[in-house]
């Protein structure tokens, strides 16, 4: 099975085609992936930012990534679900998009870079846990793992602005969306705003 046929397959779904048709679900879906997103990112960025010796200096890295990573993974989880989602919605579009393939192409590259540390500075943790920062090998990979997260982001923000919907629901019957932020009088149903007023004339003395 090629591979448009078996994402067509994905949009075809019960799931997507509710999700995809539905006003309120992708959007609620969407909230929460920026959200729990924006926890990946920001747990990430303290911990780079340690590795800098530009916050948390005072604390034991190890204690600090002990304490945060609980939640990254969490967050990460959850970003992951929500993004998956939302790409079951309009599969195609999405796989076929530049933006979103740099989107993943970065964040392989940044969970590459965890390995990295690991696999260096990580080793060595117990030697430097109290340092201001941590060596070399932790500063580059932090520096890395920095630009390649605000790299994700930018990513991100330009896939909203490249997609369009798969589908596109006219209004409910008697929903004029023109009018909505307009008054209309009491007794009027047919949606339209009521004549205004002009104001008296001053009395002339």
């Amino acid at each position: 099975m090629q591979i448009d046929a078996f994402l067509k397959v994905i949009e075809a779904s019960r799931f997507a085609t509710t999700i995809r048709d539905s006003i309120w679900m992708f959007p609620i879906i969407e909230s929460i992936h920026v959200i729990s997103f924006t926890l990946v990112v920001g747990t990430i960025a303290v911990i780079d930012l340690r590795l800098l010796g530009l916050a948390s200096t005072q604390r034991s890295f190890q204690r600090m990534a002990s304490d945060i990573l609980k939640w990254t993974w969490a967050a990460f989880g959850l970003t992951v679900a929500t993004g998956l989602t939302m790409f079951s919605t309009n599969a195609r579009i999405y796989y076929h998009n530049p933006f979103f393939r740099t989107k993943m192409l970065l964040l392989l590259l940044a969970g590459l870079n965890m390995l990295v540390f690991e696999m260096t500075a990580g080793r060595t943790v117990p030697q430097w846990d109290k340092a201001r920062s941590a060596p070399r090998a932790g500063k580059a990979v932090a520096v890395l793992s920095l630009s390649l997260w605000i790299g994700v982001i930018f990513m991100g923000r330009i896939i909203g602005f490249t997609t369009h919907p798969g589908k596109v629901l006219p209004p409910p019957p008697g929903v004029n969306f023109d009018n909505f932020l307009q008054s209309a009088p009491s007794g009027n149903s047919g949606g339209t705003s009521a004549t205004p007023q002009a104001p008296p004339n001053p009395i002339k003395k």
